[in-house]
């Protein structure tokens, strides 16, 4: 589990793509302190697993539906990405709970600046918009943030100086994809309150006959 509050930006050493899936290698520093084979590390919201560390890189596989589900798959090297550890059990929780399963992408709309804060307007799919709430945390590209506002076709996020400074999204453009996680909670709340709000929509024998006809 992570919080969304990005430890460092490291760089895309290389990616190798296989027939469907692939391998990344990342330049990082703190991540790597006390990191050993087999723990999580998140890339761009993408909890990953280190297979292989060197001192200064670590290198992870990515399978298939990570990359249908997020944008690693259009990684560079060279390309900057928003790196966590996994969170220890006494952390603290300073962002929202973070699983790390991308839940899909979305749509850069805008970067706009107000004062001291940048307003970073996102394009998000309607599946998505579902879970999204006013006020309610929203993790982009592995980024812990308080969703500002929602309409029908996306959201927007307020981004501070020091966010702006210690993460990729100020240099986002418009139009460029970005991983969206969704607030937990919501997935399952509504998973569990689903065997009871359904309907029945389609009438059958057996409903017939259980209402006398």
């Amino acid at each position: 589990m992570f919080t969304g509050l990005v430890e460092e930006v490291g760089r895309v050493e290389r990616i190798a793509h296989g027939a469907r899936g692939a391998r990344l290698m990342i330049a990082a520093d703190a991540v790597l302190a006390g990191t050993r084979c087999g723990d999580s590390i998140a890339v761009n919201g993408v909890c990953l697993t280190a297979a292989e560390l060197d001192g200064r890189t670590f290198t992870a596989d990515v399978m298939a539906e990570t990359l249908r589900r997020s944008d690693l798959g259009e990684l560079r090297a060279g390309a900057p990405v928003n790196l966590e550890r996994a969170m220890p059990a006494d952390g603290r929780l300073g962002g929202h709970i973070v699983s790390g399963h991308i839940d899909g992408t979305g749509t850069v709309a805008s970067l706009l600046r107000e004062d001291n804060a940048v307003w970073l307007s996102v394009k998000t799919p309607t599946a998505l918009l579902r879970y999204i709430v006013e006020k309610g945390s929203i993790a982009i590209d592995g980024v812990s943030l308080t969703v500002a506002q929602v309409d029908g076709q996306g959201f927007a996020v307020s981004i501070i100086p020091h966010t702006g400074a210690q993460t990729t999204l100020l240099g986002k453009r418009q139009g460029e994809r970005v991983n969206l996680e969704c607030d937990v909670i919501g997935k399952y709340v509504e998973k569990l309150l689903a065997p009871h709000t359904a309907r029945q929509t389609d009438v059958t024998m057996e409903f017939l006959s259980q209402h006398g006809f």
